[in-house]
């Protein structure tokens, strides 16, 4: 099995068009990144890998009164890459999440410090899902009528609108049920 790496974002991102460093960057922020973090310093370290390996090509672009720009493309051997890995199983992310952790705590401190950490994660994902909204009625008023490379890209959005629902959804629950923890504990001691 293959385990997702920076590497298949990096090659996915250039299946549609041939892009710079600083462009890929920018999609990393824009789109891709909302489920792959990495930095611009990884990015480009990842490219340059890339590179040494001949799954992408880079092109010098002149310009005039700045430094070259370089543009990456996909070769055969990055589709290989890219295509080895979509045909291999999908494993889900582990999650490692501390809030989780902390809710073990329940009972034993002041339930308002759980309650304030739950209410942060609450506007994060407000946040988040007004973000993709946002991003759902500006690209994808019309999925069906889509291409298909884009079905799958808003495919991506949809399963990122539908877990913040749900975290929203838990966060509200989560919120009632604290009301009726006592607020100040007994500490053994």
């Amino acid at each position: 099995m293959h385990t997702m790496s920076l590497s298949h974002a990096i090659l996915t991102a250039l299946l549609d068009e041939d892009l710079t460093g600083y462009a890929l960057a920018k999609q990393f922020d824009v789109s891709l990144g909302f489920f792959w973090q990495a930095s611009h310093q990884q990015i480009y370290r990842e490219l340059k890998g890339l590179h040494l390996a001949g799954r992408v090509n880079v092109e010098e672009v002149p310009q005039h009164g700045k430094p070259d720009k370089r543009v990456y493309s996909l070769t055969t051997l990055g589709r290989d890459m890219l295509e080895s890995w979509i045909v291999d199983s999908t494993r889900a992310r582990g999650a490692k999440d501390e809030l989780f952790i902390k809710l073990f705590n329940v009972g034993s401190v002041p339930v308002k410090q759980i309650t304030l950490a739950i209410e942060q994660r609450k506007a994060e994902h407000t946040r988040k899902l007004e973000l993709y909204r946002k991003i759902e009625m500006r690209n994808y008023t019309s999925p069906l009528t889509l291409p298909d490379r884009k079905k799958g890209v808003y495919l991506s959005l949809l399963a990122g609108i539908r877990q913040e629902q749900t975290a929203l959804i838990w966060c509200d629950d989560a919120l009632d049920l604290l009301t009726t923890v006592r607020s100040n504990p007994k500490v053994k001691g």
